[in-house]
C-alpha cells in the first residue's frame, strides 16, 4: 500500500505552548497580587485598576482562558494530528484561532483593570469580546471537524471524543449565556437579556459547565493522550473510556443549579442539579481510575519521571474535587460550604493541581520533542513538582479550615437567641492567620512556574526546532461490509464523525433544555412582587459603578432561609430573599463568596454620611475591616451620564418599565435625587470642613469644581440605599 507524506504543523502547537506558560507566569503572578491585598488592602490604594474587585476577574480569566485555554490548544493540536494522521485541516483556521485567542486575552487584560465587565462569573468579558470568542471558538471547531474529515486514520480515538464535546458545549454555553443588548455600539456596556433568577441560572448553567466543558473534559482529552504517552502503556480500558465519556458529558450539564441551593431559584430546579450533581462520581471516578490504571507496571518509573508525578497529582487531584463536588452539591454540607472559603479551596484544587499539573506535565514531554531534544534539568523538573505540590497543600487546606472557621461562627447564637459574633468582621480577623499561609502557599507555586519557564528556556536553546515534521502514512481506504461483521456499535460510531457529531450535541444540550427553558416560559416560576420598582436613573448609574468595582466578588446580595442569615441581615424585617425582588437586575448580582457581609437589605441600614466616610476609608467606620478603599470615586470630574437615556431605553427593551416622559427628564431627576443625597452629607462637620477646603483649593488652582451631587460617590451610595428597601416598605 503506498503511503502519502505530509507534515505536522508544530510551529502552531509550539506558539501556544509558548502563550500558555507566558500567560500563566502573568495570570498567577495577578492571583499572587490578589492573595495579598486580602492582607494589605491598602497596598494599591488609590489605583483604580489595580484594586481587588478589577483583579480577581483578570486572575481568573487569565488562569483559565490564558494559561488553561492556551494549553489545551497545543495539546489537541498537537495530538489531533498524530492521533488522525493528517495535518491540520487549515494552516490560516490555526493561525486565526492562535492571533484571535491572544488578541481577546490581550483586550481581557486590558478592559478588566479598567472596569469594563458583565459581572457574570467566567463571563466577565463585555459583547465585543463576545462575538470575537465566539467567531474565534468557531474556526478551532471547523479546523478539528475539517482534520476528522481528511484523517487517515479509521477509528477516532478517546482524546478526540472529549475535544469535540467540549467544543460543542462550550459554543452552546457561550452563546445562551452571553446574549446581552450593547447600551451603545461605541461602548463597553451591555445588560443581559435575562434578569435575576432567570440570569442566575443560565449563568451558572454556563458557570459550572464552563468548569466541566472548558476546564474537565479537554483537559481528559490531553489525559488520554498524554498519560498513555508518558507512560509507554495503552490506556487500561477501552470500555472504561465509553462508559466515562458518555455517561459524563450527559450528566454533567444538569449539575449547573448546586450552585443556587436554598436561593430563590424554584425547588425543581435545584433538587433536579442536586440529584445529578451526585451521579457525576461514578462518571468522574471512572475516568480518573482509567488514568491511574493506565501507570499499571510503570510505578517505578514514577519515583524518577517528573512528568508521571505531575500527571499523578494531577489524575488524583481530578478525583479529589470531582468527589468534593458532588458532596458539595448536598444541601445539608452546601448550608455549610457555600459562600465560605471552603469553595475557594474546591476550586484551586481542581486549578493547580488538576489543570496545572496536567499543564505542567504536558509542557515538559511536548517541548523536548518539538525541539528534538531531552530536557535541560530532571532535577529542575522534579523539584518544580515538590514545591508545586507544598504550595497546593499550603494554599488550599488553610482554605478549608477558614470555611469550616466562617461557616461555624456564622451560625452561632447566643442562649437568648442573639448571634455570638454579631458583627461579620470578628469573622475576617479571625481567618487571617489562614490568608497569611495561602499567600504562601501561592507564593510557593509561583516559584515552581518560574523554574518551568527557566527549564524549558535552557531546553529551547539547546535544541533545534521543527517548525513542520515530516510523516507518512497510508491514505484511509473503503472498506467491505464483510470486514466490518460483528463490528460493536461504537466502534461504528468512531468511523462516523457525523454521527458521532450528532449523538454527542444531543448528550450536552438535552439537560441545558430541560432546565433553562421552563425557567423562561413558565411565569410561576417567579412570582411578582407589586412593593418591587425599578431602579431609578441614578441608582441605576450606581449599579453600574457597583458592577464596574467588582463589588459582587465580596459581597452577596441573597439572604438565604436560614435563621442565622435572616438575624444578621435583616434583623428588623426577618424575611429572606424573593425571586420577585430581581425581576429588574440586569444582570444578577447574588455574588459567589462573603468576604464581606451580604448587601440584601443594606438600604437604611446607615446614614448616608457612613456610606461616604467608609467607601473612602473602609478602617474609620469598620475597625479590621479588608475593603480597600475607592477614592477615585470622588474625585473632582463629573460622573458621566452621557448614555443615561440609552441605558433606560434597553432597560425598556428588556421590560423595564421606564416611561417615555421619564427618560426625557432623566437628568432632572437624577440631579434631585442626588442633590437630597449632597444634603444629607452636611450633617457631617468633618464632610463640610473637608468639602469647604476643596472647594477653596480649586479657586485657588483655577480648576473647575465639581459638586458633590454630581460625582460617582453620590450615584454608587443611592444605589446602596435602595437595596432591599422596597420589601421594608412593603411590610411596613
Amino acid at each position: 500500500m503506498d503511503k502519502e507524506q505530509f507534515y505536522y504543523d508544530n510551529k502552531i502547537v509550539r506558539n501556544f505552548l509558548y502563550a500558555s506558560i507566558a500567560f500563566g507566569v502573568i495570570g498567577m503572578l495577578v492571583g499572587l497580587l490578589v492573595a495579598f491585598l486580602y492582607l494589605f488592602p491598602q497596598l494599591t490604594d488609590g489605583i483604580p485598576w489595580l484594586s481587588y474587585g478589577r483583579l480577581r476577574p483578570l486572575h481568573t480569566n487569565a488562569v483559565i482562558f490564558a494559561f488553561v485555554g492556551n494549553g489545551v490548544f497545543a495539546g489537541s493540536y498537537y495530538s489531533m494530528q498524530r492521533l488522525l494522521k493528517t495535518r491540520m485541516y487549515s494552516d490560516f483556521l490555526s493561525k486565526f484561532n492562535f492571533w484571535g485567542w491572544q488578541l481577546i486575552i490581550l483586550g481581557a487584560a486590558i478592559t478588566l483593570p479598567l472596569g469594563y465587565t458583565s459581572s457574570k462569573e467566567y463571563a466577565e468579558l463585555e459583547w465585543p469580546f463576545d462575538i470575537a470568542i465566539a467567531l474565534v471558538w468557531v474556526a478551532y471547531g471547523v479546523n478539528m471537524i475539517g482534520t476528522i474529515i481528511k484523517r487517515r486514520e479509521r477509528h477516532i480515538y478517546v482524546a478526540i471524543w472529549f475535544y469535540l464535546a467540549t467544543f460543542i458545549a462550550i459554543a452552546l454555553l457561550h452563546i445562551f449565556n452571553n446574549l446581552e443588548i450593547p447600551v451603545s455600539f461605541t461602548s463597553l456596556k451591555s445588560y443581559s437579556v435575562y434578569a435575576g433568577v432567570q440570569d442566575a441560572l443560565v449563568q451558572w448553567w454556563y458557570g459550572h459547565n464552563a468548569v466541566a466543558f472548558f476546564l474537565t473534559t479537554p483537559i481528559l482529552g490531553l489525559m488520554y493522550y498524554f498519560v498513555p504517552k508518558a507512560a509507554n502503556r495503552p490506556v487500561y480500558s477501552y470500555r472504561l473510556s465509553i462508559i466515562h465519556f458518555w455517561s459524563l458529558i450527559f450528566i454533567y450539564i444538569w449539575a449547573g443549579p448546586h450552585h443556587l441551593l436554598y436561593s430563590t431559584l424554584p425547588d425543581w430546579a435545584q433538587n433536579l442539579g442536586v440529584a445529578f450533581s451526585v451521579m457525576l462520581i461514578a462518571p468522574s471516578w471512572g475516568g480518573m481510575i482509567n488514568g491511574l490504571l493506565t501507570l499499571r507496571g510503570v510505578w517505578d518509573k514514577v519515583r524518577t519521571d517528573a512528568v508521571l508525578k505531575f500527571y499523578v497529582v494531577a489524575i488524583t487531584g481530578y478525583g479529589m474535587s470531582t468527589f468534593e463536588g458532588p458532596m458539595l452539591s448536598l444541601k445539608n454540607v452546601n448550608a455549610i460550604a457555600h459562600y465560605t472559603d471552603w469553595i475557594v479551596a474546591h476550586v484551586h484544587v481542581g486549578t493547580l493541581a488538576w489543570n496545572g499539573f496536567i499543564m505542567f506535565g504536558m509542557i515538559y514531554w511536548l517541548i523536548p520533542r518539538l525541539t528534538k531534544t531531552t530536557l535541560f534539568s530532571d532535577k529542575l523538573a522534579n523539584f518544580h513538582f515538590w514545591i508545586g505540590t507544598l504550595g497546593v497543600i499550603l494554599y488550599t487546606l488553610p482554605m478549608y479550615v477558614a470555611g469550616f472557621t466562617q461557616a461555624s461562627m456564622w451560625k452561632q447564637f447566643n442562649p437568648d437567641g442573639t448571634l455570638v459574633y454579631g458583627n461579620f468582621l470578628e469573622t475576617v480577623t479571625q481567618i487571617m492567620p489562614m490568608y497569611w499561609m495561602r499567600a504562601i502557599g501561592g507564593t510557593l507555586y509561583f516559584v515552581g512556574i518560574l523554574v518551568l519557564v527557566y527549564n524549558i528556556f535552557r531546553t529551547v536553546r539547546q535544541g533545534s526546532p521543527v517548525e513542520n515534521e515530516l510523516a507518512e502514512f497510508p491514505a484511509l481506504t473503503q472498506i467491505s461490509p464483510r470486514q466490518l461483521k460483528g463490528e460493536g456499535w461504537h466502534a461504528w460510531l468512531e468511523r462516523k464523525p457525523v454521527q458521532f457529531t450528532l449523538l454527542t450535541t444531543l448528550a450536552v444540550a438535552i439537560g441545558g433544555i430541560v432546565q433553562i427553558v421552563p425557567m423562561l416560559v413558565v411565569d410561576s416560576n417567579i412570582p411578582t412582587i407589586a412593593a418591587v420598582k425599578p431602579y431609578s436613573p441614578l441608582e441605576l448609574q450606581g449599579r453600574d459603578i457597583y458592577i464596574r468595582e467588582g463589588c459582587n466578588n465580596c459581597h452577596s446580595q441573597m439572604i438565604r432561609p436560614f435563621r442565622h442569615e435572616v438575624e444578621r441581615y435583616d434583623p428588623t424585617g426577618k424575611q429572606f430573599s424573593k425571586s420577585g425582588e430581581y425581576v429588574y437586575d440586569h444582570p444578577f448580582l447574588w455574588g459567589s463568596k462573603r468576604t464581606g457581609p451580604d448587601l440584601q437589605r443594606l438600604g437604611g441600614k446607615y446614614n448616608d454620611n457612613w456610606h461616604f466616610n467608609h467607601m473612602w476609608d473602609p478602617r474609620s467606620t469598620s475597625p479590621g475591616s479588608i475593603m480597600p478603599g475607592y477614592k477615585w470615586l470622588y474625585d473632582n470630574k463629573k460622573i458621566d451620564n452621557s448614555l443615561i437615556t440609552e441605558k433606560l431605553n434597553v432597560m425598556v427593551t428588556l421590560g423595564v418599565p421606564y416611561t417615555q416622559e421619564r427618560i426625557k427628564n432623566v437628568l432632572n431627576e437624577m440631579d434631585i435625587q442626588a442633590t437630597k443625597i449632597e444634603k444629607s452629607l452636611y450633617n457631617d462637620p468633618d464632610f463640610v470642613k473637608s468639602y469647604e477646603n476643596s472647594k477653596k483649593n480649586a479657586a485657588a488652582r483655577g480648576e473647575e469644581f465639581v459638586e458633590m451631587k454630581d460625582r460617582e460617590i453620590v450615584a454608587l451610595i443611592s444605589y446602596l440605599q435602595r437595596l432591599g428597601t422596597d420589601v421594608k416598605v412593603k411590610n411596613n
